[in-house]
């Protein structure tokens, strides 16, 4: 998570940043930043897994994909889509939300739960302070 929070720095208009680690050794595999100016689905988990499927034998199964922001219903659907089994973030759903920040409602969790084929794990609030302080510190900007 440190690593995303690193990447995410790297767009403080949009601090979603991701790292995709193999889960038995730590090695990260792919990391992704928010670059939605670019492409509207170019958000940090989007970006990510894109880069990780150009890799050739990629063990999916094995996969932690660690963001700094609660992925939202697209990046959820890609995330299931891809077959990575957890998720760790920091800043969920409702935080953005409530800084103002455009959001669709619905926690990954619940995209997950939803899937006929597979899902995720998804664990919460790590170090949740530290992501809430770039979202917040974004949300001043954007409400400025």
């Amino acid at each position: 998570m440190r690593r995303a929070l690193e990447i995410a720095r790297g767009n403080p208009d949009a601090p979603f940043g991701c790292v995709i680690a193999d889960g038995e050794t730590g090695e990260v595999l792919a990391e992704g930043l928010n670059d939605a100016e670019k492409s509207p689905i170019l958000h940090g988990e989007t970006d990510a897994i894109i880069r990780l499927a150009r890799a050739p034998g990629v063990e999916w199964g094995r996969t932690i994909l660690y963001t700094t922001a609660e992925p939202c219903p697209m990046c959820s659907g890609a995330i299931v889509w891809s077959g990575i089994p957890r998720v760790v973030f920091g800043t969920s759903i409702g935080t953005l939300k409530n800084l103002g920040l455009p959001q669709i409602d619905l926690p990954c969790e619940e995209v997950s739960r939803r899937s006929s084929f597979g899902g995720f794990e998804a664990v919460g609030g790590v170090l949740e302070e530290e992501c809430d302080a770039l979202f917040e510190e974004m949300a001043r900007r954007v409400n400025a």
